[in-house]
């Protein structure tokens, strides 16, 4: 083998090893680095979870339209915002939802330290059951970024790593209708695959309190109408599905 064949080589065998490390990092169902829960077996449940909240300018509002559907939901909350509107944490307790951690600042985990990592973690736990008083079981990390480091420290700290399987992505400028078709579509998806649904929404978003998440709102509004006609149908919160921690 030529000098140019061997480096071509190399590079070639760089380049997969630097696509699986970042598959396994970033995809929101690979199982590489540690085992995660996303959805279990029964086609016909849903959980909607919600991400980067307490948010002013929506928690409540969606709170009051899952309450007049009495449908339970998981809300992913950032600790930062937690400290800052303890009240709406309350709020979201008081009214049965299941709360996760969500890191205290939403940075890409997989490229922190360790000593970070668990900084992030622990200090949004404590914001959280310090606020609320009560345990924290589960974790998503922000992005679904990770590396081993943070399902072993999560080991430890006691939180089942959570991702999912249906993204409609309503962080983006479209509409509750758009929204909601993409996550009717995924649903379907899910249960061609005989796989229940693990569905990410927004309340609120990194980059500080505020965010605009009135379409998220609208559209699940908008599911929960559709599903109602659909008696066989259960929304369930991730608990549902416990794993042990890892």
């Amino acid at each position: 083998m030529t000098q140019t064949q061997t480096t071509a080589a190399l590079l070639a065998t760089a380049t997969a090893a630097a696509g699986t490390i970042t598959y396994a990092a970033l995809s929101a169902q690979s199982q590489l680095f540690g085992k995660l829960l996303i959805a279990g077996s029964n086609p016909d449940e849903i959980a909607l979870t919600y991400d980067d909240g307490p948010n002013d300018l929506a928690t409540e509002r969606l709170l009051d339209v899952l309450a007049q559907h009495n449908v339970h939901a998981t809300f992913f909350l950032i600790g930062n915002y937690v400290r800052q509107r303890p009240h709406i944490a309350r709020a979201i307790a008081s009214a049965g939802h299941l709360i996760g951690n969500h890191t205290m600042t939403h940075p890409w985990l997989a490229w922190q330290s360790a000593s970070r990592i668990r900084e992030e973690l622990s200090s949004c736990n404590a914001a959280i059951e310090d606020t609320l008083g009560i345990p924290v079981r589960y974790l998503r990390p922000p992005h679904g970024a990770r590396r081993p480091v943070v399902f072993r420290i999560a080991r430890e700290l006691g939180l089942t790593t959570v991702h999912w399987n249906i993204l409609p992505g309503d962080w983006k400028p479209i509409g509750a209708g758009e929204i909601a078709a993409r996550t009717i579509r995924g649903i379907e998806q899910a249960q061609r695959q005989h796989r229940a649904s693990n569905v990410v929404l927004h309340d609120g978003g990194q980059a500080g309190l505020g965010q605009p998440r009135l379409p998220t709102i609208e559209a699940t509004g908008l599911l929960l109408r559709h599903y109602q006609t659909q008696p066989q149908k259960k929304f369930v919160t991730i608990d549902h599905w416990n794993i042990s921690p890892a």
